[in-house]
């Protein structure tokens, strides 16, 4: 699974500008966010569909971001992890 390019990211733009409103994050890269000097948040693209890789408790956790549904999913647990 690669990450995500330029073209990929732009498909999820919606998500992405409601990632930018999270307290804490910094998007060095298109789609790649720090929370300080660390990475906590970058996509991949595969056949399968897109997915966002969050760090949860210093581990990152893979979470399909394709549909609605999924993005929805994958935004209340970004909030949750960024708020500690």
């Amino acid at each position: 699974m690669k990450h995500a390019t330029d073209r990929a990211l732009d498909g999820i733009e919606p998500l992405l500008a409601e990632i930018r409103k999270l307290s804490g994050l910094k998007e060095r890269k298109h789609g790649t966010f720090y929370r300080g000097p660390d990475a906590c948040l970058h996509f991949h693209e595969d056949p399968a569909g897109m997915f966002g890789d969050l760090k949860v408790d210093g581990m990152f956790v893979r979470y399909r971001v394709s549909a609605a549904r999924e993005r929805k999913t994958f935004i209340a647990a970004a909030k949750r992890a960024t708020a500690n």
